[in-house]
């Protein structure tokens, strides 16, 4: 190939230097490649089949949701949906059920294990449970409803309410509306789209958040703790948390590439893929692999961080390195580097930043790379083909 040829190509895999940049909390991510994946998976998610889902009304009385919730029958995602509203905003809910104002609906969804999950009006309940035992779970204190509410009930708690008042919040119902899944069996895929399709919560959920909400099990619970790991904080360069869950998916992105093969003859839909790896009802060695799944993702971060903390980094046509964390490059060197590690390959590069630039650099300006990390990143072609040079490079031609 001409360097005219590699120099045009390097700069149209680069042409987001300045743009297409997504800063959240000092995070900064090839955005671009995400909103492209994005694209594709909303246009193929719906040729999954049809669903046989049923849903109906009930009228629930906070009493009832109260006990649900006590007993762990009510559930609420775990880690996506703290309880943002302020006491204030508390208190004028708390308010309008005394007044007997109307509140809105919320949506539950009964699970195979005959459970509910809050796809809609946490918020709503949590006020009614942190009211009626007088804390304020946000920050501990006791819940006393605002100055600025009825002068019947300002300043009041719970326990300062009239008998007949407390009785009267108990009792009050606020309509549900239930969905369960009849069909297909064993496959609760079809909670995520009813939930990215029905949530209110006032701000469009990241994929990543949806699936925090919906899957509750022993892989999301591993997601949470590989999290926080330092290695991987590094490496992903920020040392905060995302709030939009955008880290928690790109670990999953691994464990998902690492763990299962696609066919050279389809293209996937990324979204769906991951939701069924998380549902362990589908992936269902997946409960009983965390610990592989652990060790897997803790080796591989570990090797790299000792070697280059940029590892997941692109560069530009002068080889300098970018700053952003690349989707597709992280991958790509990831999931080679599990697949080493495994196979007991002499690493010559290990702890040696110099001679991994160099493998990685010659890695990166490979035209076909290049074509595999920027256009139709799904195509399962693309993704095998960019995870083997990938290990070429690093593992196979290293001198």
């Amino acid at each position: 190939m001409q360097k005219n040829d590699l120099d045009s190509r390097m700069k149209v895999a680069n042409k987001y230097n300045n743009e297409g940049v997504v800063m959240d909390d000092q995070i900064i991510i090839e955005e671009e490649i995400v909103r492209n994946e994005n694209r594709i998976d909303d246009e193929k998610y719906g040729d999954n089949g049809l669903f046989q889902i049923n849903s109906w009304g009930a009228d629930l009385s906070f009493r009832e949701l109260i006990n649900m919730y006590a007993e762990d029958e009510l559930q609420k995602p775990e880690l996506q949906r703290y309880y943002v509203w302020d006491k204030r905003e508390a208190s004028r809910f708390i308010e309008s059920i005394l007044l007997g104002l109307p509140v809105p609906s919320i949506f539950l969804a009964r699970t195979q294990e005959e459970n509910y999950l809050i796809i809609d009006g946490y918020q709503r309940i949590m006020t009614v449970v942190d009211f009626v035992n007088g804390v304020f779970t946000k920050d501990g204190s006791s819940f006393k409803l605002s100055p600025t509410v009825n002068e019947l009930w300002a300043n009041k708690t719970f326990s300062q309410l009239s008998s007949e008042e407390q009785k009267r919040l108990r009792r009050t119902t606020i309509h549900s509306i239930i969905f369960e899944q009849k069909r297909p069996t064993n496959d609760d895929t079809s909670m995520y789209q009813i939930f990215e399709r029905i949530n209110t919560g006032g701000r469009t959920l990241f994929p990543q958040e949806i699936r925090n909400c919906v899957y509750h099990n022993e892989i999301n619970t591993l997601l949470i703790e590989l999290n926080v790991n330092p290695a991987w904080r590094t490496l992903f360069g920020q040392s905060e948390k995302d709030s939009r869950m955008r880290d928690m998916e790109f670990i999953l992105r691994f464990l998902m590439f690492s763990n299962k093969k696609f066919s050279e003859t389809t293209a996937i839909s990324l979204k769906k893929e991951l939701n069924l790896f998380m549902d362990i009802t589908k992936n269902k060695d997946g409960k009983y692999r965390c610990e592989d799944y652990k060790k897997q993702f803790l080796e591989t971060m570990e090797l790299l961080v000792n070697t280059d903390k940029d590892a997941f980094r692109n560069i530009n046509e002068e080889g300098s390195i970018l700053s952003r964390f690349h989707p597709t490059i992280f991958d790509s060197i990831a999931v080679a580097t599990k697949m080493a590690i495994e196979n007991g390959v002499d690493i010559l590069w290990k702890n040696d930043r110099e001679a991994f630039l160099k493998a990685k650099r010659n890695l990166l300006k490979d035209f076909q790379f290049i074509e595999y990390t920027t256009t139709r990143t799904t195509n399962t072609a693309s993704i095998n083909g960019r995870i083997d040079l990938a290990y070429k490079y690093l593992f196979e031609e290293v001198q």
